[in-house]
């Protein structure tokens, strides 16, 4: 693809990127037959090759308008056509300058505009943990809307107590604490039982996904700073000496960002060489599974009846973890069984996506508990399993079946 970048692009860090992503483009089109938004809408400006044509123009000078925003808004972010890209296009990174770019240009409506301001503050701030907690507690006199996104209160457990000479740092993430905080304490104890033992370091925060994604770059990579600063005296010392030999992330959309965290910060003289080091030691905890297995082999119970497997978009298209997690659950005695089709497909979650664009979240959901629950009650699963606390709550609102993260469920096996 050819640019010509206006005066106020060229030769800035923001444009040289967006030059380099728009150059591999070859204008194929095969992104747009696993776009999910193209697939509910059938318009090629909510498809990735209209989205980059969309950006392009703005880089180049053209004035964005509330309908470039508009198009912009509505990608999920799922990244299903960087797999699917045969030129390596990287889509994510693109659409993230883009919105950046047209957020500054173009005012959005006061009441969208107050929503996006409390998305960006509120999901990590301290007050969350409390404002859910109340939420839970009357949860049956919720709005249906609002009660979607409130999941019942399930108590964490015991978090091990036991040391072990092999550390990892444990991200405990800003919502999933509150929504979901059994997902912790079963991975630390699921560690606990393989010899390695869980670290949650003071200081730690949200990835800064949430505010990245919401086109507040700044401040998402304030809270990626001092996810580095806390996590940094554990990762000076080595492995030998008691530090941490690995970051582990359970939520795979905060992985997919610690994931990032060296190319975000690559401009940053003080953190750039901190911040390639975390990226390099970042593991989705499934990674973890063929270390821990021979540890954990013969100690299980595997649950009755069959498993329904979810991945999420960040596990497979970020983090290019695509059947890896399957065959390892199955190895110990979880098999599990993938959506019928479209499981390359995003169900609709995208971190804030289903609150922002609830009709086409909804759809989508809908469109994947199709494929997971399957065509009959032969078929229905006993719970359906992923692992990202987003696609686990969205997916919940959705159906009665349990749906849980796959290391709860190894927890209670071991149990």
């Amino acid at each position: 693809m050819q640019t010509t970048l206006s005066p106020e692009f060229k030769d800035t860090p923001i444009g040289r990127e967006a030059e380099a992503i728009l150059r591999k483009c070859v204008h194929c089109g095969f992104c747009t037959a696993t776009c999910p938004t193209y697939q509910l809408l059938g318009d090629e400006l909510d498809g990735p090759r209209g989205r980059i044509y969309l950006i392009k123009q703005v880089f180049e000078g053209a004035a964005p308008t509330r309908d470039t925003q508009l198009h912009l808004d509505r990608c999920l972010t799922c990244r299903n056509c960087e797999t699917t890209c045969p030129s390596g296009v990287q889509y994510g990174h693109l659409v993230d300058l883009g919105r950046q770019v047209v957020e500054e240009r173009v005012p959005r409506p006061p009441a969208e505009a107050r929503l996006r301001r409390w998305l960006r503050w509120g999901l990590g701030s301290p007050l969350f943990g409390p404002a859910m907690r109340v939420g839970q507690s009357v949860r049956g006199l919720l709005p249906a809307a609002l009660r979607a996104k409130v999941p019942e209160r399930r108590p964490a457990g015991a978090w091990p107590t036991r040391t072990h000479a092999r550390k990892v740092l444990l991200l405990a993430g800003c919502v999933q604490p509150s929504m979901a905080p059994n997902i912790n304490a079963a991975t630390a104890r699921v560690l606990d039982a393989a010899g390695i033992q869980c670290v949650l370091a003071r200081g730690q925060g949200c990835c800064g996904a949430v505010k990245f994604h919401l086109a507040d770059a700044e401040g998402g990579l304030k809270q990626m700073r001092a996810n580095i600063d806390a996590w940094w005296p554990h990762i000076e010392r080595a492995p030998q000496q008691g530090g941490a030999e690995a970051i582990v992330i359970n939520a795979s959309g905060c992985g997919a960002m610690v994931k990032d965290y060296g190319h975000l910060l690559r401009e940053d003289a003080r953190y750039a060489a901190k911040a390639a080091r975390v990226s390099e030691l970042a593991r989705d905890l499934s990674e973890l599974l063929p270390d821990i297995a021979p540890a954990l082999r013969g100690r299980l119970r595997p649950p009755e009846g069959t498993l329904a497997w979810h991945a999420p978009c960040t596990l497979q298209h970020a983090l290019k973890l695509r059947g890896t997690v399957e065959p390892q659950l199955a190895a110990l005695g979880l098999p599990v069984r993938p959506a019928a089709e479209e499981a390359h497909l995003c169900c609709g979650s995208a971190g804030t996506y289903s609150v922002l664009q609830p009709v086409l979240a909804a759809q989508l959901r809908e469109r994947k508990l199709g494929h997971l629950l399957g065509a009959s009650a032969a078929e229905r699963p006993a719970a359906i399993l992923s692992a990202n606390i987003g696609c686990i709550t969205h997916l919940q609102a959705g159906t009665d079946v349990p749906v849980r993260h796959w290391v709860e469920l190894l927890d209670e096996a071991l149990a």
